[in-house]
Parts: structure tokens; sequence; C-alpha cells
């Protein structure tokens, strides 16, 4: 049986945590923060004071995201930043890939900023893949 490292496991959910908070701050904070300003009306006008909610499922998301990579890397992955790198791009894609184009079909946002959502999507979760793959070392 491969050993669980319980350390490396919970350093890598909170490095990826950081990480998630932090590009989600540069991203829906300072490089779109003009975008959604200009489509006030799509927004909930309470949304900061619910802001709370999205730091209890990006924990959530943390915690998923180091599971299922320590999971397929048991096994299928090769261990190094490429690895990690792979891993984020099909998390991101299968993420972003068709469920931000369907928000563009129920919402009335633009399709500019839907595509910013998808790319940016895809490097914050290539970012916290690479993050994953240099803390948590698995035992083949």
């Amino acid at each position: 049986m491969k050993k669980f490292n319980v350390k490396q496991f919970l350093l890598a959910i909170v490095a990826v945590f950081v990480v998630l908070q932090a590009t989600d701050y540069l991203i829906h904070g300072v490089m779109l923060k003009s975008s959604y300003e200009a489509s006030k009306e799509l927004w909930r006008p309470d949304m900061e004071s619910m802001m709370w909610i999205m730091q209890i499922t990006g924990l959530v998301f943390s915690f998923f995201f180091v599971n299922i990579y320590i999971f397929f890397a048991k096994g299928h992955f090769r261990e190094g930043i490429f690895s990690g790198f792979c891993y984020g791009f099909l998390i991101g894609i299968l993420i972003y890939g068709g469920s931000v184009f369907n928000q563009y079909i129920v919402y009335n946002i633009d399709l500019a900023m839907v595509w910013q959502w998808v790319i940016f999507g895809i490097i914050q979760t290539i970012l916290m893949g690479i993050v994953v793959s240099m803390i948590y070392k698995v035992e083949k």
C-alpha cells in the first residue's frame, strides 16, 4: 500500500486555496473589474456580503482538487511540474470548457467576458496543478 502523507496533503490544500484566492482577486478584482462595473445590472446588489460563501466553496474545491491529483498521480502521472501542468489544464478544460459557455446562454453577458473567464480559469487551474505537484510527492 502506498503511503499517504498527511502533512504534504494539508500543505497542498492550503497552498491551492491561497493560489485560488490570490488569482481570483487578480482576475475578478483587478483585471475584470471594469468589465464587471460596466455590467452592474447583472450582479447581485448584496454580493459583497455573501463572499464568505465563496471562501467555503474555495476551500472545498481545494480539498477535492488535491485529492483528485493524488488519486491520479499514484498510478497515472509521472511526478513533476509537467504533470501538475497537465492535470491543471485538464481540470480547467473540464470546469471552464463548457460551464462558462452555458452561463453565456443563460445570462445576458458579453462573449468577451466569457472567453476571459475561460482563459483565466484554465490558467488558474494550471497554476494550482503546478503548486500541488511541487508539494505533494507520491510514493510509487
